[in-house]
């Protein structure tokens, strides 16, 4: 399966991440969380959101931006409301980095400027300040495993009353 790295820099609400984590879980994308964070890993509110998913993650911590670029390598992807390219536009690699910056400021901008090819938009409404930051993250992911046509997933779920292949009788 093709490695996708979802990354969280400074997140600050635990159930955010932990509906991220989630999100990881059920993809199979590895979780990087940058800090410094908004609360500790151990957060009741942080695994309450990642419900029991915790033991089928992959999850690395690293406690600075500096630290996550001299320890990961690209290609990168800067998910943010100032981006110039909407985020369906970019093609997605294996081993893809989407980085995601916290829900009250984003990226920061002196990162964004070095990159701005690869700054992405999530289109929405005019006047808004931005979607939640674990939508977008959901978003992003399959949007990368669309395109790699969602390799090692489930692509058809079964009924638990039925079978597909039979009609109830009316």
């Amino acid at each position: 399966m093709p490695t996708l790295n979802l990354v969280l820099v400074e997140p600050r609400i635990p159930q955010n991440t932990g509906n991220v984590a989630r999100t990881c879980a059920a993809t199979g994308a590895r979780l990087h969380l940058v800090g410094p964070m908004g609360f500790v890993l151990d957060d009741r509110r942080l695994k309450r959101a990642g419900l029991d998913y915790w033991p089928y993650l992959d999850v690395t911590a690293y406690p600075s931006l500096k630290d996550f670029f001299t320890r990961a390598a690209g290609p990168f992807f800067f998910f943010t409301t100032k981006g110039r390219r909407i985020y369906s536009e970019a093609s997605y690699p294996d081993g893809a980095w989407l980085l995601f910056g916290r829900e009250d400021k984003g990226l920061p901008e002196d990162l964004l400027i070095r990159h701005p090819d690869e700054c992405l938009r999530i289109p929405m409404q005019p006047g808004l300040r931005s979607l939640n930051l674990s939508n977008s993250v959901a978003i992003a992911c399959y949007e990368a495993l669309r395109q790699w046509n969602f390799p090692a997933l489930q692509n058809e779920g079964k009924l638990t009353q039925y079978d597909w292949k039979e009609q109830p009788d009316e």
